[in-house]
């Protein structure tokens, strides 16, 4: 079995289990994003295939503290010894507790700054959706002013100007996508407006 077969077939679908901001789709998104950052930033691509597929692994155990399970997930893996050495084992595991955008710290390598990059797709709609959507599962009885209202202040703390999420690569599509939503999220009315027809589709 060679390691992308493994990954595909044991590793990328657990994410089905997870909420709908965190299923197979995300994790390939963020496996495609760190291929094309490995490539510009000379990393091993295997590597970095690797710490994507189990960047969120740790989900499945706690939210809170996701980051340090999908770590211990990736080392305690019977399976990935056969492909790498114990030191890019450990090189992984840090990648991957380093991916977090709330962690106040710069990645301790060029492999925590790919996924934690590529972690951040910045679309806005994107983000708006799974902000309202992960407000609609953990609070299904409040209605849309409420989910907004909650939406924005996320927004601010997050992705505002000032706030605690930070690009370490600053890659093109991440700025670019940054500049877009930082436009919507000045314009509260005009976020607004998004997040009611977004909120209508998730009904």
């Amino acid at each position: 079995m060679t390691l992308q077969e493994y990954i595909e077939q044991e590793i990328l679908p657990r994410y089905a289990d997870f909420d709908k901001g965190h299923q197979c789709d995300h994790a390939e998104s963020v496996i495609q994003e760190s291929l094309v950052l490995a490539q510009e930033h000379g990393a091993n691509k295997d590597m970095a295939y690797t710490i994507a597929a189990f960047h969120d692994l740790g989900l499945a155990v706690d939210r809170a503290l996701h980051h340090i399970h999908s770590g211990e997930i990736l080392m305690e893996d019977p399976v990935l010894p056969q492909f790498f050495t114990t030191e890019q084992l450990h090189i992984m595991r840090d990648a991957v507790e380093d991916h977090r955008a709330s962690s106040k710290n710069a990645p301790r390598t060029i492999y925590g700054a790919i996924v934690a990059e590529a972690d951040r797709h910045i679309d806005p709609e994107t983000i708006l959706r799974r902000a309202l959507q992960f407000g609609m599962k953990q609070y299904p009885e409040a209605d849309f002013d409420w989910h907004f209202e909650r939406a924005y202040q996320h927004m601010l703390e997050k992705y505002a100007k000032g706030g605690y999420m930070q690009l370490w690569l600053n890659s093109k599509r991440n700025v670019e996508g940054l500049t877009a939503l930082r436009a919507i999220i000045n314009d509260k009315e005009h976020m607004k407006n998004i997040c009611a027809t977004i909120f209508s589709t998730l009904l």
